[in-house]
Order: C-alpha cells, then structure tokens, then sequence
C-alpha cells in the first residue's frame, strides 16, 4: 500500500478525545488540567496506557517530556510529533491534546497498515506549555533545546501559592524521568494545533501551514508617585501614578496603529494602589504585551514604547521601574516542510493558506534543534482558552491526515 493512500480513523481519534476530555472535566464542556496536578498525572497516566498498548517505547525525561518511541529500519535521529496535554484553568479538548493524540493515530495507523518506516517516530507529550501554574510557558520544550536552563525550570516554584517546585512536583506525580533532557535526536519536529484564531474559519480554508510564530515582548512598567487627597491637591501639584498607565495604554494603542503591518499591542493589566475612588494613586503596575512577526518592527515600537514611559514619568514627576518579563523573539519555520505541508494538503483535495501563528507553541522551541514546522486547523468562532473551544470533526480529520502524509514523507517513505 503506498503511503500517499493511507488515512487515518477518525471513530478512533475521537474516542480518544472524549476519553482525554474527562480527565479534569469543568461543567458545560471543558477542561481543568493544570501542569503536574493530580489531573494532569491522570491524563499522562492514561497516555502512557496508550502508548504502551500501541508497542511503543515509552521514555520520560528529567522534566517530565514524554516520549513514545516507534523504531523504523535505522536507529538514526527521530521523527518526532507532539504538543502538550496540559491546559489553562478553563480549557477547552483540543489545544494542546489534539497534537499529542495525532501522534497516537499515526502510530495506529502505521501498526494497522504493517508499515516499518524508514526513521524512528516519537509522540512527544512537553511538560508545562501553558505556563499557568509555573512560568515560563513552553517549559518543557524550553528545557529540551535549552539544556543549559533545566536546573533553573526544575527548581521554578509554583504561582498558585503553593510554593512547591517542579522538582518536587514531578516526584510526587511520579514523572521525574531518567532521560537526559534533549537526549533524542531529531530529524523533524511537526505539531499539529488548533488555529485559536478566526482566520481560517473566516476565510474557509481546510489547512494552515504555519510559516513562523510571531515575536512576543511582555514588558512591567510600575510608576511611583504619592498618595493624596482627590478634592485638596491642585493638578500641577500631583504625582499621579494612575494617570501614566493610562497615558501609557493610550500610547500602546497609538504606536501600534502607526507602526501598521502585523502589529498588535495589548495593555490586559492595570493595577493601582491604593485603588479608591478619591485618592491619587501612589503607585501603578502596567504590562505591555506587544507582538509582531518583524522583529525589526517589534524592537522599535517597544523601544517607541519606553522612550514614551520615561517621557510621562519625568513630566509627571514620578519615578518608575521597568522589568522585561518575555521576550521572544520571531521563530521561522523550516521553508521545505512548510512547503511539503501545503503540497500534502492539495493532494488531498484540501485547501490551504501559510500563515503565521499569533499564539506561542512547543513548535517554536524545537525549531532551534531540527527542521520544524506546525499545521493549523479552523477554530469554530476563534475561541479557545475557554470552555467552548471547539473545532468541527471533518476539520480534524483533515488536520490529521496531513500530518500523517508529511511526516510520512519525513520518516522516508516518499
């Protein structure tokens, strides 16, 4: 049987979901499966059953990625797929989990078929990507192409108030592997995700090959100024804190619509202490999330960005701090793979449109150790980090089986 003839089952991949889907089950649909929780051992509990019944190898390393091993005819570098199973507080069944059953579907595809590929295949299941309980996000992937920042993520203490550490946490779970982390070598990395975005639902289109994932700046602005009284203080007399993080947010929503092109810009947080009605806040706390996929673009409306802050405090007469909280920077996606994406997707009678991703993925940090790339598939409405997140059968389906052609492509048997 050639390759470019297989499908996948979706009777099966659903099932799947739906299983997933009740780990952690929030009423009116969702999930709740914060990293290293008791639910988050349950669903890596069950994924390692699966993996187990479909003869796979399973490895777990130092952070706690989960690997399912597939051997082919050379025991050379991997070809790996995977995302995470983990979710926000208020999570829908497919970010994160529709990447990681995927890879399961191929692999039963392939055991169905009695295909022996020419490369190893790995399902990968990356700790932490959603970064809620412990930052950064992306953890694990972080730790697996950034080895040198692994004592560092282990010893990263919740923000739940807890306090505890990966570390501990992993052994509580029963997850703190024995593989080195960034052990395996890869020969390719592909994810499949939900878009999380309106625009191929908008537009019709089956498939998204994703070229790159925007550039992302989260920058703290905190302002001091002094507390006073709302009827008794003139204006030209007051350091007003609360007035430059508004000043500041207006700024942010200017600069983006001047800089133009891909550029957005978010002001989502705004504290102000005291926070009473009439009295002059003493002190605000302001984060700017600023995106682009031109880094060139990104650095000058961010430096556009503190130019303006330090403008507004010394004419406000106020003091300020500045703390940068992410910056990464935009990752491009392997060209020829993205293209193979794109030529699967019309071999298959799909539609397809290359476009960038708006959201951060584990794609972007496996980008940095092999040839990696993502395919998107529509987002009813673009709405996910919710419970109503959904995305139609068919459209799975599609998402599916253009991952299995281009990784089939990748494990050699083109």
């Amino acid at each position: 049987m050639h390759h470019k003839d297989l499908k996948i089952k979706l009777p099966r991949l659903m099932d799947k979901i739906q299983k997933l889907g009740q780990i952690g089950a929030l009423p009116g649909g969702g999930v709740c499966r914060l990293a290293l929780t008791d639910e988050d051992k349950e669903a890596r509990d069950l994924l390692q059953q699966w993996m187990k019944q479909l003869d796979l190898e399973v490895k777990i390393d130092e952070l706690g990625n989960m690997f399912g091993i597939r051997s082919g005819k050379s025991s050379g570098p991997l070809v790996m797929v995977g995302s995470h199973l983990d979710t926000v507080g208020t999570g829908g069944l497919y970010d994160g989990s529709l990447g990681v059953l995927a890879g399961l579907e191929i692999v039963e595809t392939l055991n169905e078929a009695g295909i022996t590929t020419a490369r190893p295949f790995a399902v990968a299941n990356f700790t932490n990507e959603e970064g809620v309980r412990f930052t950064p996000d992306m953890m694990g992937s972080h730790a697996y192409s950034h080895t040198a920042e692994l004592e560092n993520m282990l010893n990263a203490k919740a923000v739940d108030g807890s306090n505890v550490s990966i570390r501990t946490e992993l052994e509580r779970i029963g997850y703190n592997g024995q593989l080195p982390c960034g052990d395996l070598e890869l020969a390719a990395f592909l994810e499949l995700h939900i878009e999380q975005g309106p625009v191929l639902e908008a537009e019709e289109i089956h498939i998204g090959a994703v070229e790159m994932v925007q550039g992302i700046y989260w920058t703290e602005y905190i302002f001091k100024g002094v507390s006073n009284h709302a009827g008794t203080t003139p204006m030209p007399l007051r350091k007003d804190a609360g007035y430059a993080a508004a000043s500041t947010a207006q700024f942010v929503r200017e600069q983006v619509l001047k800089t133009g092109g891909n550029q957005v810009g978010t002001v989502g947080l705004i504290e102000l202490s005291p926070n009473l009605i009439n009295v002059v806040a003493q002190e605000a706390r302001v984060i700017v999330d600023l995106r682009n996929t031109d880094e060139g673009a990104l650095i000058q409306t961010q430096t556009a960005l503190d130019a303006y802050v330090q403008r507004i405090s010394k004419q406000e007469n106020l003091s300020y701090q500045k703390q940068e909280l992410v910056r990464f920077p935009p990752v491009q996606f392997d060209k020829s793979i993205v293209s193979k994406i794109e030529e699967r997707a019309r071999a298959l009678n799909y539609s397809v449109k290359r476009m960038p991703s708006g959201a951060g993925h584990d794609a972007q940090m496996m980008a940095r150790l092999c040839p990696t790339a993502m395919i998107f598939v529509p987002s009813v409405g673009g709405i996910s980090h919710n419970i109503k997140e959904f995305t139609k059968e068919k459209d799975l389906e599609r998402g599916c089986n253009v991952l299995l052609q281009t990784a089939m492509d990748l494990l050699n048997l083109g």
